[in-house]
């Protein structure tokens, strides 16, 4: 005898809108907030690593943008001192934004200091969640990341036409210098080599070389693994002249990760490299500052449809064959077509084919696209800080 079915004891509740994601072509999303109330307009990228999100969230080099995690489960480590990327937290920018599909997950790991939400709001980044995120990778996918607003009120109160106006009018990426937000106030020596399981971070107190390092973004673990490879590093700002920089009689330059446009950036930090170039100096580069050695040797950098940010690409180094899996974060990349004779394509991606590495035959200079500090294989690409400490060691016995 079939069975009738009870109606329910009470209706279903829709959660409160308490946050919102305003494209520039006036598309809405609807969701929760959490992190810091307010709104911030930047551009919209994706980002498919599983792990890290604390060290994605204080990478200078997503200064104006807002994140996607591809990922559910953020917020499942909790966060701690020892992770974050800016050297200065508390004046750097990182990330205005971060979107999430699920709640924050609670926090389950012996190294949790604070809880995520509370770590958002501590550092005025807002978060959004309870939207299809794979919709929103789908859209940037097929039409390029999107220019918008993430805005957050508790009591849910937006104003809807004047978020609209801010995300459309806001000019984007391409032309935009955002260093100068991130780049260090002054020079300062950095001796922290990298983190050991339990021990913590150690220091480097009998270093082979002097390397300087131009700051136009520059990542924590970047600096550790220079000190870790036997190097005193000495960090500058990123408008520091190539005079000054030579004054300190460094073995090599160090050409940082950063944010922004390249060409806009490279306006001021192109004819330094040049200089730094032609004085024979090694020189290694990350990010945008391989960007703008490309500048530097006559090439042209372009702005990529999707970008490429996460810890799972892969990247062959045409040499020798190798494949290895990177961590990347950039939304420009350099025209490989572009390149003078004396430079040659040292790596390419395997998603795209873009170029992801450089080096100069008549000069100690090599960079690369992609952050191999960060250990996604996990030490597939660490060669690079000894391949820049091999060219510091021949430099030193040629002119000995």
């Amino acid at each position: 005898m079939p069975q009738t079915q009870s109606s329910p004891t009470s209706s279903w509740a829709e959660p409160k809108t308490t946050a919102l994601l305003v494209l520039a072509d006036g598309i809405v999303l609807e969701g929760t907030g959490f992190g810091s109330p307010g709104h911030a307009v930047g551009e919209v990228c994706f980002n498919t690593a599983m792990t890290g999100y604390e060290e994605i969230l204080t990478d200078p080099s997503y200064a104006g943008q807002i994140i996607t995690f591809t990922f559910p489960h953020i917020g499942n480590v909790g966060t701690n001192d020892e992770d974050i990327e800016a050297l200065n937290m508390a004046a750097t920018p990182g990330a205005r934004g971060v979107i999430l599909q699920s709640p924050i997950t609670e926090a389950s790991n012996y190294r949790t200091a604070l809880h995520l939400d509370a770590w958002l709001k501590r550092r005025n980044i807002i978060g959004l969640s309870g939207i299809d995120t794979r919709a929103l990778t789908a859209l940037i996918r097929e039409k390029g990341m999107p220019n918008a607003v993430i805005a957050h009120d508790p009591k849910g109160k937006f104003d809807l036409a004047a978020l609209k106006k801010q995300a459309s009018e806001w000019p984007g990426l391409v032309g935009m210098d955002l260093v100068p937000m991130v780049t260090s106030a002054q020079r300062f020596t950095w001796d922290e080599t990298p983190w050991v399981w339990g021990k913590g971070y150690g220091r480097q107190d009998k270093a082979e070389f002097h390397v300087v390092a131009i700051d136009y973004g520059i990542k924590r673990n970047i600096l550790r693994l220079l000190a870790g490879s036997g190097c005193k590093v000495t960090v500058v700002p990123a408008k520091t002249s190539a005079d000054d920089i030579m004054a300190l009689k460094p073995d090599g330059v160090f050409l940082s990760n950063g944010p922004g446009d390249p060409a806009a950036t490279g306006e001021y930090a192109v004819p330094v490299i040049k200089k730094l170039i032609d004085s024979g100096t090694p020189t290694f580069g990350i990010c945008l500052g391989h960007q703008m050695l490309g500048i530097a040797v006559g090439g042209k950098t372009m702005k990529m449809h999707q970008g490429h940010h996460g810890a799972n690409h892969p990247v062959k180094d045409i040499e020798t064959g190798k494949v290895e899996i990177t961590s990347m974060n950039h939304g420009f990349a350099l025209d490989a077509k572009s390149l003078p004779a004396n430079a040659t394509e040292t790596h390419v991606s395997l998603f795209d084919g873009s170029n992801c590495g450089i080096a100069l035959k008549d000069k100690p200079v090599f960079s690369v696209q992609y952050h191999p500090e960060a250990s996604p294989g996990p030490r597939d690409s660490h060669y690079l800080f000894m391949r820049f400490v091999e060219m510091m060691r021949q430099r030193k016995r040629k002119i000995a």
